[in-house]
């Protein structure tokens, strides 16, 4: 003899669809995300990277040109590092907002 649905069953059934869904999608999504988080890896590298090895380019200039007691190039290294590295915070807190964003989007 059959039993009678229950009037939970249509939720409980939307339920456990939704967690499953999110399931399959969280699967597909490993292989972007290793791929993302290489691409942010290199992005920060970079962005920390060219300015630092700008600034210093520009106090070896400066030292050649403008000599004085003290050293243009580690002063100017140490700017674009500074540079730098407020350039990679900026790019990381940007893309971890884009995630949260992300996220909630597919909770809804």
């Amino acid at each position: 003899m059959a039993e009678k649905p229950s009037k939970d069953e249509p939720r409980l059934a939307r339920q456990v669809g939704a967690k499953a869904e999110r399931k399959l999608r969280a699967q597909r999504q490993v292989n972007r995300t290793v791929w993302l988080g290489l691409g942010m890896m290199g992005l920060v590298g970079w962005s920390v990277a060219v300015p630092t090895l700008l600034g210093a380019a520009l106090g070896l200039w400066l030292d050649e040109h403008y000599p004085v007691s003290y050293s243009w190039t580690l002063t100017m290294l140490i700017i674009g590092l500074f540079i730098g590295c407020l350039n990679a915070w900026y790019w990381v807190s940007r893309e971890h907002r884009e995630m949260q964003q992300n996220e909630e989007d597919n909770n809804e």
